[in-house]
């Protein structure tokens, strides 16, 4: 009865985080127009107050969640059963992390991992405690690149050229002219894997008074964010480098507007340095440039161009000011062989392992679709 309930409890969640996903593309989708009208910003905000009721109720169904998976762990399956079960529960609770994950299963005494003093702020005496994450927003740039589910370890991605051939005119029942063909790059990629484990001590899964292996899980995910992004960012300082000087928004509008082709989808990924810089622009009448975000989770636009910040050492060093400005889905390629997966297994130090994979390559599509920028006061990244 519990593991029905949990699987239709999962449905809803996923249901409600498409929901989420669906709208929050919407939105920044109309926030992103530069020509956006009144009647597409009253929209946005409605679709805003939408995704917040959204996660309003994920929150409720997580909640639920967390009371059945309590409950089925106090009704164990009889033992004959209780393995195939688990596995089960497992698959469907890791959802969001895809398949099991092949490989074997690393053992031995004195492995070094997490165990009661490691989580000890979070074993109560006689008070429940849970902690809260510490203040820190990573952007997840693989969303904002080109994704394709990669399903052999290397390949070759054609990538459309811009049409620059025109039609001809033509008479009356005259024969059609040939018309130009298209042209491909060819991009080549091969997959790297990127793979970890820790093992968990029962005595700390017992103790804890939060679910520790979902808070593992989800640091496990949050790490395969900063490694995508950390090979995302080595491709951005690979395209064709430029110099902004002085306090003047000239030189990025020069970029905007002459350097880059009109076609271009425009967006500015700025380190916070140079996000420091962009936010003491001022046009002729003293007003500032940068516009911040009209609700949470738009994003802030500069000259029209929306923008987004990540930690100084994604794109250089500690105080470096540099900025990737151009088209980030014309200009980089992701593939994608195998997204994050995890897999928890019974150990013999009477614990649990979490072993997590994600395996991808990352490559640069359209050398012309934008420049790797340094700002002012900044000393380029070493490369």
């Amino acid at each position: 009865m519990f593991r029905e309930k949990i699987k239709e409890l999962l449905a809803q969640k996923e249901g409600k985080r498409a929901v989420i996903n669906e709208k929050t593309n919407e939105m920044r989708q109309l926030l992103s127009n530069e020509d956006a009208t009144d009647d597409d910003l009253t929209h946005a905000r409605s679709l805003r107050s939408e995704i917040d009721d959204t996660e309003k109720e994920l929150r409720s169904i997580e909640d639920d969640l967390k009371l059945y998976r309590k409950a089925a762990k106090g009704n164990p399956a009889p033992e004959h059963h209780k393995r195939s079960k688990n596995n089960e529960e497992e698959n469907e609770e890791k959802r969001a992390f895809n398949a099991y994950l092949h490989q074997e299963l690393r053992e031995g005494e004195g492995t070094s991992g997490i165990t009661s003093p490691d989580v000890a702020p979070t074993i109560p005496e006689s008070i429940l405690y849970n902690p809260e994450n510490e203040v820190k927003s990573v952007t997840d740039l693989a969303q904002l690149v080109t994704q394709f589910q990669a399903t052999t370890a290397s390949g070759k991605y054609p990538v459309l050229k811009r049409a620059t051939e025109r039609m001809n005119s033509v008479e009356e029942l005259k024969k059609n002219p040939d018309l130009a063909k298209p042209e491909f790059e060819e991009v080549d990629w091969k997959v790297s894997t990127y793979r970890g484990a820790i093992p968990l001590s029962q005595e700390s899964i017992d103790d804890s008074a939060i679910d520790l292996t979902s808070l593992v899980a989800t640091n496990a995910n949050e790490q395969k964010i900063n490694t995508t992004n950390y090979a995302i960012a080595s491709v951005l300082k690979a395209f064709t480098a430029k110099t902004i000087a002085g306090e003047s928004v000239d030189d990025i509008k020069h970029i905007l507007n002459v350097d880059l082709d009109p076609a271009y989808n425009k967006a500015v990924i700025a380190s916070q340095s140079f996000y420091q810089y962009l936010d003491t622009l001022k046009d002729k009448n003293g007003q500032y440039l940068l516009h911040e975000a009209i609700t949470d989770g738009s994003p802030r636009t500069l000259l029209g161009v929306p923008v987004t910040v990540v930690e100084d050492e994604l794109l250089g060093a500690t105080g470096e000011a540099h900025a990737f400005i151009g088209d980030l889905a014309r200009g980089v390629l992701f593939a994608n062989r195998k997204d994050i997966q995890v897999r928890w297994v019974d150990n013999d130090i009477y614990g649990q392992y979490l072993q997590a994979v994600t395996r991808f390559d990352v490559k640069q599509a359209d050398k012309n679709a934008g420049y790797f920028v340094t700002g002012p006061s900044a000393t380029p990244a070493s490369k």
